[in-house]
């Protein structure tokens, strides 16, 4: 099967995590008799300097037509001070309106390797996370208008939040489907006690419900899913948000799973296209280092098989690969643990394709690493904080 996907590597680490999940998706065909094909195009502060625009027409021209989109992450320092409408982060906030991705997948789980990492406590944590966060990515607060107008001598500001019933009706579809598949249980997050956008969210989400009797629904306050993702994040199954909701909670509930740089997402529309990547930011204190976690980009690779291509075996093979490398106890900085042994972001990317491709090219890949102390690689973890940790994508 001949498969073209358009690639935008993105700014800072992105330049280096992007080409490794590249990287996999070639040994993937090598090993399933696929070809792989890559358009490369810019976007971000990367296009933003070389063209004056975050998202250029040429490459918004490609993406309509493209099938998948892999999509690094875009922004840094280097580009705050511009307006909020020409920051690189417009360009993601752009290409979702333009191609009409109305649901963002994050799965958020916790890797048995790395329960240590986790800031839950170790009662809490032995528990696992594995949940699915469904935000709505095409309405709300993101979208409305922006503004900061004099009035009475003082600046005041204002944002507008707005839902129509079709919004939020074709994302819950997208939640309650999924929950189907999963273990039957959607939670849906608003703050109704506040908000009248809210209030319509919870009353379109309770006539969908109706559809799927084999589903269980729920409503829960943001403020108290914050809190309960700290106390108990196993009853979690479906989490089902609207945007800014979605942006801020998804944040924390990857954290809860050692790091940030495990997280990938996918956004999806009512067909087969999508935006895959992962979910951290460009990480500008680290970029260049060759030390960045590319785990997040090639498990978006997975998703990207899945949901694009159909392709349910092949992306099998790269999550057990991730796996497999974690299991040995082969560690970037921001998950290292005692007993590990610490790689770079194009050796994590190497053992990751290795282990994909068959098990002596693995072990040849793994011979010439020093063996970690551990054989499951499990141990308290050295790197919560500081360098190689992530910064979160903005998504304004």
């Amino acid at each position: 099967m001949d498969l073209s996907i358009l690639v935008i590597q993105g700014d800072g680490i992105g330049t280096e995590i992007i080409p490794q999940a590249q990287q996999v998706l070639r040994v993937v065909g090598r090993r399933f008799g696929h070809t792989f094909s890559f358009e490369e195009y810019e976007a971000g502060g990367a296009a933003l300097d070389h063209t004056g625009a975050a998202l250029p027409e040429e490459t918004l021209a490609a993406c309509l037509t493209a099938h998948t989109v892999l999509f690094g992450p875009v922004g840094g320092p280097k580009w705050d001070p511009l307006p909020p409408t020409e920051r690189p982060e417009q360009a993601l906030l752009t290409l979702r309106g333009k191609m009409d991705l109305y649901a963002d997948l994050r799965p958020i789980r916790m890797f048995p390797q790395l329960s240590h990492a986790s800031p839950l406590l170790p009662q809490f944590a032995a528990g696992g996370i594995d949940l699915v966060l469904v935000r709505e990515l095409t309405g709300g607060i993101y979208y409305g208008s922006h503004d900061i107008r004099l009035h009475n001598g003082q600046s005041v500001a204002s944002d507008i939040m707005s839902y129509t019933e079709r919004q939020v009706e074709r994302v819950a579809r997208t939640a309650f489907e999924m929950a189907r598949k999963r273990r039957g249980k959607v939670v849906s997050v608003d703050k109704s006690d506040v908000l009248s956008c809210s209030r319509l969210w919870k009353n379109v989400v309770c006539r969908v419900a109706q559809e799927y009797p084999s589903v269980q629904l729920n409503h829960m306050l943001a403020d108290s899913i914050a809190m309960q993702l700290m106390r108990n994040p196993w009853q979690f199954d479906v989490v089902l948000t609207e945007n800014m909701l979605g942006d801020v909670l998804s944040g924390e509930a990857a954290m809860l799973t050692g790091s940030i740089g495990m997280i990938p997402f996918a956004s999806l529309g009512n067909s087969t296209e999508g935006i895959f990547g992962p979910i951290h930011g460009t990480a500008p204190d680290i970029a260049g280092q060759n030390i960045a976690n590319p785990l997040a980009a090639i498990l978006s690779a997975a998703m990207l098989l899945r949901h694009s291509f159909g392709l349910q075996e092949e992306a099998d093979a790269v999550e057990k690969a991730v796996n497999r490398v974690l299991d040995d106890g082969y560690r970037t900085v921001d998950i290292l643990s005692a007993g590990c042994v610490p790689v770079s972001c194009s050796k994590m990317g190497e053992l990751v394709a290795g282990a994909v491709l068959s098990p002596q090219i693995y072990r040849k890949i793994a011979r010439g690493l020093p063996a970690p102390a551990t054989a499951s690689g499990k141990g308290r973890s050295t790197q919560r904080t500081g360098r190689g940790r992530r910064q979160k994508e903005k998504e304004e």
